[in-house]
């Protein structure tokens, strides 16, 4: 079967099953499976493939329909202009949370002015994707990451070293097995802070990814009150807590920083409008 029919036959089967961006995904797929760039398809659309490459796309078209996101599928994933290795062990990198990326590099850029070298800890790093992006993105900081899963940092890092970045990472549950004594000039966290009973409505895609990674509790918050409490033991004076939240969560999450006594706190809004980073000041 030559490229063109693959590609026909495969968008409608994803059609058929009401998949979203069936073109997109189907070249995705089939480009990676040739390990080509999506260009080579419609260069080569008259190429006949052998029975090992559509075994394989087959077999990855048929996990899309059961609801595996592509970039499982692929194990990649795009993030701050960087390339980074994900499965299942991790949420995947949203764009969403570029937002709190940029944030962060935005308040390194003003303390940089008084010192010259700052420590930051990425905390629930998951993928990496913050930890390695401020790495790569802030000059001379030293950056530390943690999660509770070690398959979680096993994969955050494979994309340190795949970015040819020095990270520290720490195996911890939230504060536990952070040293008291390592004072941080901003710590950052994407924490779990989907609702436990929202988590059942959401799509097939989404539950395919680690619950421990989603579920923040009865009411989402679990990890903000832990985090929050805690994070002013482990920051320098004047030091940052910066958070990642859900859209309707920003009220609760200040309130918490508020009742412990943080200051000059904000939030920040993502390009869809919804609140999405709040910012509080030891």
């Amino acid at each position: 079967m030559i490229i063109k029919e693959v590609l026909k036959t495969a968008i409608e089967r994803l059609k058929n099953k009401n998949i979203e961006d069936a073109s997109m995904k189907v070249k995705m797929i089939l480009s990676d499976t040739l390990n080509k760039e999506k260009e080579y398809l419609l260069v080569h659309d008259q190429d006949e493939l052998d029975e090992d490459i559509l075994k394989v796309f087959d077999e990855r078209l048929n996990k899309l329909i059961s609801g595996k996101p592509i970039q499982y599928i692929l194990n990649k994933q795009d993030f701050m202009g960087l390339h980074f290795y994900v499965d299942e062990n991790v949420l995947i990198p949203q764009p969403d949370t570029e937002n709190l990326v940029e944030e962060v590099i935005k308040i390194s850029k003003t303390l940089k002015m008084s010192k010259e070298q700052l420590k930051v800890l990425d905390m629930c790093t998951g993928s990496g994707a913050i930890a390695v992006s401020l790495s790569k993105y802030v000059d001379k900081a030293l950056i530390y990451a943690s999660d509770i899963s070690i398959n979680a940092l096993d994969v955050a890092k494979k994309n340190a070293k795949s970015n040819s970045l020095d990270i520290t990472f720490i195996h911890s549950d939230l504060f536990n097995d952070i040293e008291i004594s390592n004072q941080f000039d901003i710590i950052v966290s994407n924490p779990p802070y989907i609702e436990t009973e929202v988590i059942k409505s959401l799509s097939k895609e989404v539950q395919e990814e680690p619950i421990i990674a989603l579920d923040g509790g009865k009411d989402g918050l679990d990890f903000y009150r832990e985090i929050i409490k805690c994070a002013k033991e482990y920051l320098i004076k004047d030091g940052y807590l910066a958070l990642e939240i859900g859209y309707d969560q920003k009220d609760s999450v200040i309130k918490l920083l508020q009742d412990n006594d943080y200051k000059n706190i904000y939030s920040k809004k993502d390009l869809s409008g919804n609140d999405r980073v709040v910012v509080g000041q030891k």
